[in-house]
C-alpha cells in the first residue's frame, strides 16, 4: 500500500452489528485501502432507515475486532448515528470515506428507504463525506468475494479523483448529493454475468407487504405481523433487475436535499 492509500482515513459501520460477518469481510478488504475505523451497532438495526438518536444516550466501547491496526468500537445507537458519532467524536480526524455493509439482503428498489445501510451511507454524504453502501443477496457470497476488491478500488478511487477536481472547481458532487449505492448478486460465480453501471433505483420491490392480524387484543386492540410476497418484478436498467439477472448493480442515489 502506497503512501496516498496508508493516508486515507475510512470509517464503516453496518446495520446488522458489528459482529456479522458482512461488516468482518468489508473490514478485511478495506484495510487494503487505508486506515480502518470501525463505528458499528452493538446489536441488529435493519430497516432503521436514517434514523438518529435525540432522546437518549449513546454508548460506544472499545471492540476487540482481531484485526491488526483496525480501531473498532461499539455503539448502542442506529448505522447513522455511527457515523455521526464515529466521525464526529470517536475519530481524532474526519473520515475521507464511509463504507456501509456488507448487508446481508439486497438494499435495492423501494426497500432503500427503509435500509439503515443506506441511512448510514446518507447521513455520512450529509456530512460531507463520499460514501458507499454495499449489500449482497442472502443465498451466497461468491461474487461478492471474488469482486469486492474490484469494485472497491474503482469507487474508492472514483470518490478520490472526484475530490480533487472538486478542489479545482470542477467535476460533480459525490458527497452532499449522493451515495454509492452497490448490490452484489447471490448467484454462483459461474452464473455470474458482470458488472453493470449507472443503474437507476427501481420503483418495484422485491417483497410485496401485507399484514397479517395475529391477535386481537383486550380493549379493542389488534397484533399484526408483516408478511412480505417474494416477487421478481423489475424495470429494465435497474438496481434490481441487475441482480436479479445475475449482474453487480452500482448506482448513484440522491440523498435529501
Amino acid at each position: 500500500m502506497g503512501n496516498l492509500e496508508s493516508n486515507r482515513k475510512i470509517l464503516i459501520t453496518n446495520d446488522d452489528g458489528i459482529k456479522a460477518d458482512g461488516l468482518v469481510r468489508l473490514v478485511n478488504e478495506a484495510v487494503r485501502f487505508g486506515e480502518v475505523w470501525v463505528v458499528a451497532p452493538d446489536g441488529e438495526r435493519s430497516a432503521a432507515s436514517h434514523s438518529i438518536s435525540l432522546h437518549s444516550p449513546i454508548d460506544v466501547y472499545p471492540y476487540d475486532f482481531g484485526m491488526e491496526g483496525v480501531h473498532a468500537y461499539t455503539c448502542s445507537g442506529t448505522p447513522a448515528d455511527c457515523v455521526r458519532v464515529g466521525s464526529i467524536a470517536v475519530m481524532p480526524y474526519k473520515p475521507d470515506i464511509v463504507l456501509s455493509g456488507i448487508n446481508y439482503g439486497y438494499n435495492t428498489a423501494t426497500d432503500i428507504q427503509y435500509s439503515a445501510t443506506a441511512g448510514a451511507a446518507f447521513e455520512a454524504a450529509f456530512q460531507g463525506y463520499p460514501a458507499i453502501a454495499l449489500s449482497e443477496g442472502r443465498m451466497g457470497h461468491e461474487v461478492t468475494d471474488r469482486y469486492l476488491h474490484e469494485v472497491l478500488e474503482e469507487l474508492i478511487q472514483q470518490a478520490f479523483d472526484t475530490g480533487a477536481d472538486m478542489e479545482k472547481g470542477i467535476g460533480e458532487s459525490v458527497t452532499r448529493g449522493y451515495i454509492v449505492n452497490v448490490n452484489f448478486p447471490e448467484c454462483a460465480l459461474q452464473k455470474f454475468k458482470g458488472i453493470l453501471r449507472d443503474r437507476k433505483v427501481s420503483g418495484s420491490m422485491l417483497f410485496c407487504d401485507g399484514y397479517d392480524l395475529k391477535e386481537k387484543l383486550p380493549n379493542g386492540g389488534m397484533r399484526f405481523m408483516v408478511n412480505g410476497v417474494y416477487q421478481e418484478i423489475a424495470e429494465e436498467g435497474t438496481d434490481l433487475r441487475a441482480v436479479l439477472d445475475g449482474y453487480i448493480s452500482i448506482g448513484r442515489v440522491a440523498n435529501v436535499g
